[in-house]
């Protein structure tokens, strides 16, 4: 019978990757090339600075806060910490900025650790400074989107503006809004690999996910012309790194079916170290998934931060036809060209009353995401909408006065004081002067309009649809 004897199986790579050498233990001494050292301060340096807070306006955010009221607005704010450097819109030259700065940096420490042969510990230290500054990121935004609050159902004032006086962020809010099943996927996708990047044995597989899943937002951002597109982007290249470090383990198991040997380094922790380390991750999960999610649960129970609160006229909200419109006396005709005459009129359920005309409107292109504590503040509604003017009223029930201001920071000075009367439950009257003192007078007849997203709401999607 012929001898056949196993062949033997090599497990260790031959040539091994940048940051991802197979270490054995603590005490693994193997010296690292001189390149991989040099690379390795720039990257330490660089990452550094962009995760650990080293601003001051940071500490001044957070002292700020009021911790006995604490919202989980505050706390949104404080998890898109990102070093900057330059007034105005987010731009990568703060990345500049941050990569010149740990040029510099590697310079000094090149020179003064020249003769260290590894730096296994270091590299142990800046996965997990990584690993929790990524997992506060999606946890910021995974828990409102799972609470689906982010991109809201659109108003009825959304419903009626045309689609081409929409911006392409815009539509891809709204678009996002009408289905918060699939928000709150996309939210439950985000809290699932930051929990998975809590733990080191998961961590390469969290952070695989993150890639995958924040590179559609990149591209979304990139494609609607969004403004989260850098953070988004800055949140990716934390998951790069920490994806490079089983990268070549990975590659060589899956692609090239050989065996490899996991990296088993271990820092030596006293007992008090683990207790410790133990304690503060405990905190962390009660902090910002625990508490967070809780905080973010009951916003979302009030409802969405994107829509003021405060309630509007009761038995109002509704689209109105103007059946009647004199300016200064004089009847304008109906004209969708008019740029003085109001096509239609929007009473939301909270105070914000819409209207619809030709007059052109400079668009508030906000594109960012911000949790406004103040009504005054939110501008979700009429931001990126050029089809209709915004305004916030304030009724004086008992002289029937309403007091209108135009919403949009671009036509702040806009106001307009009118008085209201309703014969009838479907019909409003609207008289007054506007910021030109010249007189408005307005018969207002709401419509009893359907909308698909409600109907189909009531009948199911199986169900039978008229409208």
């Amino acid at each position: 019978m012929k001898d056949v004897r196993p062949e033997r199986i090599d497990i260790e790579p031959k040539n091994g990757a940048v940051f991802s050498r197979p270490q054995t233990g603590s005490s693994d001494q193997t010296e690292w090339p001189s390149y991989e050292k040099t690379l390795f301060r720039i990257v330490f340096l660089y990452f550094i600075l962009q995760a650990v807070p080293l601003d001051p306006k940071f500490y001044r955010d957070l002292f700020s806060v009021n911790w006995a009221a604490l919202s989980y607005g505050d706390i949104f704010q404080l998890a898109r910490y990102q070093p900057r450097f330059f007034d105005g819109p987010d731009t990568f030259a703060n990345w500049v900025v941050i990569f010149v700065i740990a040029l510099l940096g590697v310079i000094i420490w090149s020179f003064r650790d020249r003769d260290r042969k590894e730096y296994n510990r270091l590299y142990y230290w800046l996965r997990v400074v990584l690993r929790y500054r990524l997992a506060v990121g999606l946890l910021a935004y995974g828990f409102i989107k799972l609470f689906p609050i982010l991109a809201p159902a659109p108003s009825i004032s959304n419903l009626n503006t045309n689609y081409g006086d929409l911006t392409d962020w815009k539509l891809f809010s709204l678009s996002l809004g009408i289905v918060p099943s699939y928000e709150s996927f996309l939210g439950g996708v985000e809290i699932l690999a930051a929990l998975l990047l809590l733990y080191r044995k998961t961590a390469s597989i969290g952070a695989f996910l993150t890639v995958s899943f924040l590179g559609n937002v990149f591209m979304s951002n990139l494609a609607y012309e969004g403004g989260e597109y850098i953070y988004s982007f800055y949140l990716i290249t934390l998951a790069l790194v920490l994806l490079a470090f089983d990268a070549q383990r990975i590659f060589t198991l899956l692609a090239l079916e050989r065996p490899t040997i996991p990296n088993r380094f271990n820092p030596d922790f006293s007992d008090q170290q683990k207790t410790a380390r133990l304690a503060l991750k405990s905190i962390f999960v009660l902090f910002f998934v625990g508490l967070y999610g809780y905080k973010t649960y009951t916003g979302y129970r009030e409802g969405s931060y994107q829509f003021p609160q405060e309630p509007g006229l009761t038995d109002a909200s509704g689209l109105y036809t103007v059946s009647e419109f004199r300016i200064n006396g004089r009847e304008l005709p109906y004209s969708a060209t008019d740029s003085v005459r109001w096509q239609d009129v929007v009473f939301e359920k909270w105070a914000t009353l819409s209207i619809r005309s030709n007059r052109p409107v400079t668009l508030d292109r906000t594109n960012v995401e911000f949790i406004q504590v103040n009504d005054s503040d939110r501008n979700y509604e009429f931001s990126g909408s050029a089809g209709r003017h915004y305004y916030h009223y304030d009724a004086d029930a008992s002289n029937q006065q309403l007091t209108l201001r135009n919403r949009n920071p671009n036509h702040a000075t806009e106001t307009l004081q009118l008085h209201i009367s309703r014969p009838n439950p479907g019909t409003i009257v609207l008289s007054g002067v506007d910021q030109n003192r010249d007189s408005v007078y307005a018969v207002l007849q709401k419509i009893d309009k359907k909308y698909l997203l409600d109907e189909a709401r009531k009948t199911g999607r199986r169900g039978a649809l008229k409208l």
